[in-house]
């Protein structure tokens, strides 16, 4: 399918009519234009446009610009804007439309923002870092274990804006599963915020428990026989990855409180009971994650420990083994000093007695060391 076609799929335009309404929608109002693939501001980054109200889909009728303005007529219903990882160009037309902050628009267009909400006027912006177990065979001191993306959502009285960066965090099954539940979506736009943000901290448990069998393996291999021998370089990557998924989890706590506790306009008060189970979501991944943290510090000590009390082992060894060896060195070292006059120099078991001599003085030594634990 055409661009165009894609285009007029997800705004609810066809044929050459839809077409000619648009131009003369543009016409008359010229910020915004959406049907014709050289002239619109969205391109490929368009993922779905669905108008809502009282819970169900809007047949599509007209363009965006139609639906928006009849829709606020109303004073019903809602838009529901999906893009992926627009260009400024792409968005351009979008945040004319819909009077968006040219500061949340910077945010959401640039993306690597730490997660935070905001408020504009009427307007909600929020930032959501979504995160992704990356399926590995066996944990290396190379391998990636979260695999990090955004989401922002702008929300306002009468449309959702959900803005998603990355490579996963797709919301097209959150949006099936609304849709299954059209008493939910009937509460409007907060609703959608809601679903994205539990969505989010669903998948935050979800690495969790993957990261922890990692973590669980790290720890059977320090505290194996051989567990000095273990690579630190995983324990320090895990711990790497552990912070990532920290960066993403931990700053997201504050939003949530304010979303269960303050009162908002655009935030439907049956709502807030839903961010106060979010949030208690996100306390106990945000617990988990400090104490995978502090057991990872523990598993590095024990396995430092362990490397310590290795090499002191192997010292021990060589000390003792130096020790015996010593013995034959000084008794060959002073019998090859070629002197005349040297005690059973001459003597015709003296090559013997010094064989017996070094072998039990080197068998004293060896019982000696094994008796204290040295060999």
């Amino acid at each position: 399918m055409t661009m165009a076609g894609n285009l007029r799929k997800v705004t609810g335009l066809g044929g050459v009519g839809g077409l000619r309404r648009v131009a003369r929608l543009a016409r008359r109002r010229p910020r915004v234009d959406l049907s014709h693939p050289a002239r619109s501001p969205l391109g490929s980054s368009v993922v779905n446009c669905v108008a809502y109200r009282e819970g169900a889909r809007v047949p599509a009728g007209g363009d965006l610009v139609d639906t928006v303005e009849r829709m606020r007529r109303s004073g019903h219903g809602f838009v529901w804007l999906g893009l992926h990882e627009p260009t400024n160009a792409e968005f351009a037309g979008i945040a004319d439309l819909f009077d968006l902050h040219p500061l949340a628009v910077e945010d959401a267009v640039e993306a690597h923002q730490r997660p935070k909400m905001e408020r504009y006027g009427e307007t909600l912006f929020a930032v959501f870092k979504t995160v992704c177990y990356v399926e590995h065979e066996q944990l290396t001191a190379t391998s990636e274990v979260v695999d990090t993306g955004e989401i922002m959502v702008f929300v306002g009285q009468d449309f959702v804006i959900t803005v998603r960066h990355g490579r996963h965090g797709s919301l097209g099954p959150l949006r099936e599963g609304l849709e299954s539940d059209p008493g939910q979506l009937a509460k409007g736009p907060s609703a959608v915020l809601h679903a994205v943000a539990d969505h989010v901290v669903d998948e935050y448990l979800n690495v969790i428990d993957a990261a922890q069998m990692d973590i669980d393996q790290v720890e059977t291999d320090v505290f194996a026989e051989n567990g000095a021998r273990t690579d630190p370089g995983r324990i320090y990557q895990l711990k790497r990855e552990l912070l990532e998924l920290k960066r993403a989890v931990v700053p997201l706590s504050r939003p949530l409180q304010d979303l269960a506790a303050r009162p908002m306009r655009v935030v439907d008060p049956e709502i807030q009971a839903y961010f106060r189970d979010v949030s208690d979501h996100l306390l106990r991944a945000t617990e988990q994650i400090a104490a995978f943290d502090e057991l990872l510090n523990s598993i590095l000590q024990a396995h430092l420990a362990q490397v310590t009390v290795a090499q002191n082992e192997d010292m021990r060894k060589i000390t003792a083994w130096a020790a015996i060896v010593a013995v034959p060195t000084m008794i060959c070292g002073l019998y090859g000093m070629n002197f005349d006059h040297m005690p059973e120099l001459h003597w015709k078991y003296g090559y013997g007695m010094a064989l017996g001599l070094i072998t039990a003085v080197c068998l004293a030594l060896y019982r000696g060391f094994r008796r204290n634990g040295w060999l």
